[in-house]
Parts: structure tokens; C-alpha cells; sequence
């Protein structure tokens, strides 16, 4: 018998259904999933640092401050917009970028929990 499971049906079915009934459904935990997907990238999440300190950065900024090729960055900071976690708008010749308030979250609870990893 495996360690990690019950060695019995033990249900407190009042206090399950209660837990149940709070936990998120499919599709919003799917959304969720897929948001923090976003910056589970190493390059997505310097991205959205580099946002989040800049506040509002073009495509070429980024790439500089990245170490990383312009076409790197566009498609990597079009995931972010895709995940509801950065904006975009073109000023010109220029497309900038700036993380949503819901990126601002995200990254903040993962600056939170691991900062040593983020150069903090």
C-alpha cells in the first residue's frame, strides 16, 4: 500500500462539500493555471520584472535591458498580453508595453515567495 493515500474511505462529507463548494471550478482554475504558466519562462518573467520596474517599456527597451534578441522579446511579451498579464499599444513606429494590474499581482506573490531569485 502506497504511503499517500488513505488506507480507507474516510469522507467528512459536511466538511468536504463545504471545501468543494469554495474551491475554484474547472475553467476559472484553468485560467488561473495558464496565467501562472505565463511566467513559469525564465525570459517571461525577466520581462515582466523589467516591467514592472520601468513601468512601461518598448519592445527594443526590453530587449536591451534582457540581453535578448527583439524578436525574442516580441514574442515573448505578446505570451504575456495573450495571458491577461501585460498591454500593449503602438505609439507610432513603437509598441510599448506595460504589465496589468492582474500581472502586477502574479509576479508579486512570486517575488514574494523566491526574491533571492529575482535579485532581490
Amino acid at each position: 500500500m502506497s504511503t499517500d493515500e488513505c488506507e480507507l474511505l474516510c469522507i467528512d462529507l459536511p466538511h468536504a462539500e463545504d471545501v468543494r463548494s469554495r474551491v475554484a471550478a474547472e475553467e476559472p482554475a484553468r485560467a488561473a493555471a495558464e496565467r501562472a504558466k505565463a511566467l513559469a519562462d525564465p525570459t517571461r518573467l525577466r520581462i515582466a520584472s523589467a516591467l514592472e520596474v520601468g513601468d512601461e517599456l518598448c519592445v527594443c527597451d526590453l530587449a536591451w535591458v534582457c540581453g535578448a534578441s527583439k524578436n525574442l522579446v516580441s514574442h515573448h511579451a505578446r505570451q504575456l498580453r495573450i495571458a491577461g498579464l501585460a498591454a500593449s499599444r503602438r505609439d507610432g513606429k513603437l509598441v510599448m508595453y506595460r504589465l496589468t494590474d492582474t500581472g502586477r499581482a502574479l509576479l508579486s506573490v512570486l517575488t514574494a515567495a523566491a526574491p533571492a531569485a529575482l535579485g532581490e
